[in-house]
Parts: structure tokens; C-alpha cells; sequence
């Protein structure tokens, strides 16, 4: 058995829950530009960058509630743009649209925005600097936070906006658990991921962890900032459903349904795939794709 997820291990599509379908697709659809699709009549609409690769599904029901402060779930999920050009069309459209940013930071690895949509579900929009230039110190990626060179992005080339470029994915997803711990245990142990950093590295109780497949700076970001023993948040509460992990062949989907087996993890089979719950109830879908 794979004891690993493969290098070409990525993210899919991330799916949210959210109190008004229109009020959502007005953000996803008219301020990022993603196209929605919908399958049937009250089914979750997908929405899809320009290349017709789908980033975020959206579904809504009835007396949803906001996700309670102090609880786990989505802290945020982050759409990777191809390049700084990308990066630089999304920065003047969400100016020009007056949609608020929460803040902006160069970490390295990526330049990186953040904002969160209608919902208050964050969201990160990055580019990825080539890996030659990605910070290490003794030896280990050192990712970082500072200030974002926002003049400097807003000058890079751009083409006119038609929504995020062609070649847009889910690059990362980051979110609040009750244990680091008992998370690292399970997304390493369980489901195959490397361990990338903990933060604050070195000295101190880390708060945060980075983990990834085939050395990328991470797929997946841990933190308890907010929720130190938290639980779950109520099933009626706006958020994150489930995320995505695509694997590249049924060979590695079946290494990672053993893994999470040994490890005592249940699993619910779906169509393509599996779903499966981290030890704070995120909640992880497991499929073939890329």
C-alpha cells in the first residue's frame, strides 16, 4: 500500500453552503467572473473558471444560520491564478467592482490576497512564485508574512478582464481544527500528506501546520487560531461542506481509502469517489481527477 499521496495529487472543486443562492452567485458570478452551471432544479450550482474547470459549488437551504465564531471548519479556501499578470487583472477588477479586501501579504511562496464572500466564507486569490525562488532555512521551506508589493502587482501586464484567467484552480484549502495534533496525526498518518512547516516554527506551541503532496508549499493549511477545542459547527450553519482532493488514478484512490481504514477513519462511498471526516469534522471528498 501507498503510504504517500502522489506528487500529482491536487484540489478540486470546493462545496459551500450559503443563506442566499443569488446573493452568492452575484459575488462568484458577477465580481469573479466564474460561470455558473446547474444540473437540475435545486441542485448545488457549480460555478467554473473560463476554462470550464469547476472551483466552487454552492448550495443553500432553508433557515440556514451563520457558522458560530468559536467553531471548526473553512478558515478559507484559495484559488491559485497562473501568474502575477493574473494576480494584477483580479486586484484592478476588485477595485473597480469597490468589493473589500481584507488584506494582502507576500509570503515567499506566493503573493496572495484575501476577502471573503457575502457569507463571510474567506477566500485567499494567489500566484505561486517559481519554486527556484521559494524562501528555505536550514534547509526547510520558510514561508513567511509580509507586506504585499500591491503597486508593483497593480503595474504587472494584465489583459482585459473577462474573470479569472484560463489555467485558474483551487490551489489550497486552510482550516480551523480543534487539535493541531490530532490533525497532523490524521492528514499525514490517514490521508498520505507531507508535513511542510508548523507555525510559529521552532520555539513555542505551533498553532498552525502546512502540509502538501510532492514537495509543494502546501494543499492544506491547519490552524486553531479561533479554535482551540471548538466543536463542529451545527449541521444548519452556513459553510464548508466538504473539499476536494484529486488523485490521479483509482490505484491511488484505493491506497488512500486503505490508509484511512487502518486508521480507523470511516468513509461514506459516493459516485466517483469517498468522503471522509478529519477529527474535527471537516469533512474531505476523495476522487480521480486532475
Amino acid at each position: 500500500m501507498m503510504d504517500r499521496l502522489p506528487a500529482e495529487t491536487t484540489l478540486g472543486p470546493v462545496h459551500l453552503r450559503v443563506t442566499d443562492l443569488e446573493r452568492a452567485l452575484a459575488f462568484y458570478r458577477d465580481v469573479l467572473g466564474l460561470r455558473p452551471q446547474q444540473s437540475a432544479p435545486g441542485a448545488a450550482v457549480t460555478l467554473c473558471g473560463l476554462d470550464g474547470r469547476a472551483l466552487v459549488a454552492l448550495s443553500t437551504g432553508t433557515r440556514l444560520r451563520p457558522r458560530p465564531p468559536r467553531s471548526t471548519g473553512l478558515y478559507h479556501f484559495a484559488i491559485l491564478v497562473p501568474d502575477r499578470g493574473g494576480l494584477s487583472a483580479t486586484l484592478h477588477r476588485l477595485l473597480a467592482a469597490r468589493y473589500p479586501l481584507q488584506g494582502a501579504a507576500d509570503h515567499g511562496v506566493s503573493e496572495a490576497l484575501y476577502l471573503a464572500d457575502p457569507d463571510d466564507n474567506g477566500i485567499e486569490i494567489y500566484r505561486d512564485r517559481p519554486r527556484a525562488e521559494w524562501p528555505y532555512a536550514d534547509g526547510e521551506l520558510a514561508m513567511v508574512t509580509d507586506p504585499l508589493d500591491a503597486e508593483g502587482v497593480l503595474a504587472e501586464p494584465h489583459g482585459a478582464w473577462e474573470g479569472l484567467p484560463r489555467g485558474t484552480r483551487i490551489g489550497h484549502v486552510h482550516l480551523q481544527v480543534r487539535d493541531l495534533g490530532a490533525a497532523e496525526d490524521f492528514y499525514t498518518r490517514a490521508v498520505g500528506f507531507d508535513l511542510v512547516q508548523r507555525y510559529p516554527p521552532a520555539r513555542g506551541r505551533a498553532s498552525a501546520a502546512f502540509l502538501s503532496a510532492g514537495g509543494y508549499h502546501h494543499h492544506l493549511g491547519v490552524n486553531t487560531w479561533a479554535s482551540l477545542g471548538a466543536p463542529p459547527p451545527p449541521s444548519d450553519a452556513v459553510g464548508l461542506q466538504h473539499y476536494t482532493l484529486l488523485l490521479p488514478d483509482a490505484a491511488a484512490l484505493e491506497a488512500a481509502r486503505a490508509r484511512l481504514a487502518a486508521a480507523g477513519a470511516g468513509v461514506e462511498p459516493q459516485a466517483d469517489g469517498f468522503l471522509a471526516r478529519d477529527p474535527s469534522g471537516n469533512a474531505i471528498r476523495l476522487a480521480v481527477g486532475r
